[in-house]
């Protein structure tokens, strides 16, 4: 793994044109990926406020799954990054679509970063928050019947009741972020807050995603680059609604490794 942006004294090329030096090689930490990731501290009247990082990746021409699923377009370090996002969350947003297509389960406990998350005042792990309309889930899944935490549905209020009674009699929490069936994404993000969740995470999907974006409620994007070729009609890691002026973001930072690019991009 190197580093190329923001560049340091590590991370620039040597006088002799080599690339860049040990610092910079070999397999990061968990603790130095946790900093390389380390969450703002935004705060408003005293009090910290949500921040919404989404982790995607995609492919050299936009694909952001193949067959259906964002693992083959993935690599072991894709992954490490991926672990590394979750533990610094107090929560993880997800679309209903996801969880059933990707097969969510439940956050594990991660040995190496449990005492970062203790001194932080986090739960063991981050609590998995799904988005949802119609709470058309199957709650005997282990994302439901066996979290370290209990889930976490957020839905609107005019949600038919008999599902929300199934969703709270599985252990979920059902969480109100709308007045009609759906879910309002700053709603969401505000009683998310509201729990004491300010490190939000989401990993979409697309469509997902595209309503985050739409809403102008996203701060920060992580998204892998994978060095592969796909074609055909696989979804980009945003969909559905359109802004009306595209929103600009910083480039906070760029790693690389065996080709593949993961950045992380901030709203300016």
């Amino acid at each position: 793994m190197r580093r190329l942006f923001p560049v340091t004294d590590q991370t620039a090329p040597t006088a002799s044109g080599q690339g860049p030096g040990e610092p910079d090689g070999g397999e990061w930490s968990p603790a130095r990926l946790a900093a390389a990731y380390a969450y703002p501290e935004p705060v408003a009247g005293g009090q910290r406020v949500p921040w919404l990082r989404a982790n995607m990746v995609s492919t050299l021409d936009g694909a952001a799954q193949h067959d259906g699923k964002s693992q083959p377009i993935s690599n072991a370090t894709d992954m490490r990054i991926f672990g590394t996002l979750r533990a610094l969350a107090d929560v993880v947003v997800v679309g209903a679509e996801t969880v059933r297509q990707e097969g969510y389960r439940p956050a594990r406990v991660r040995a190496e970063f449990a005492a970062a998350r203790e001194a932080a005042g986090q739960t063991p792990v981050p609590a998995i928050a799904v988005v949802t309309a119609g709470l058309d889930l199957d709650f005997s899944l282990p994302l439901f019947a066996s979290p370290e935490v209990p889930t976490l549905i957020l839905t609107g209020a005019a949600a038919a009741p008999d599902r929300v009674l199934a969703a709270e009699k599985a252990g979920a929490r059902v969480v109100v972020a709308g007045d009609g069936v759906g879910v309002e994404p700053a709603r969401a993000v505000q009683a998310l807050g509201e729990l004491g969740h300010t490190r939000l995470l989401t990993e979409g999907g697309p469509r997902l995603l595209g309503q985050l974006v739409a809403a102008g409620v996203l701060d920060e994007l992580c998204l892998t680059v994978a060095p592969m070729l796909t074609a055909g009609d696989a979804q980009r890691i945003a969909g559905g609604p359109s802004v009306a002026i595209p929103q600009r973001f910083a480039l906070a930072s760029l790693l690389e490794e065996e080709g593949f690019l993961f950045s992380r991009y901030q709203r300016t």
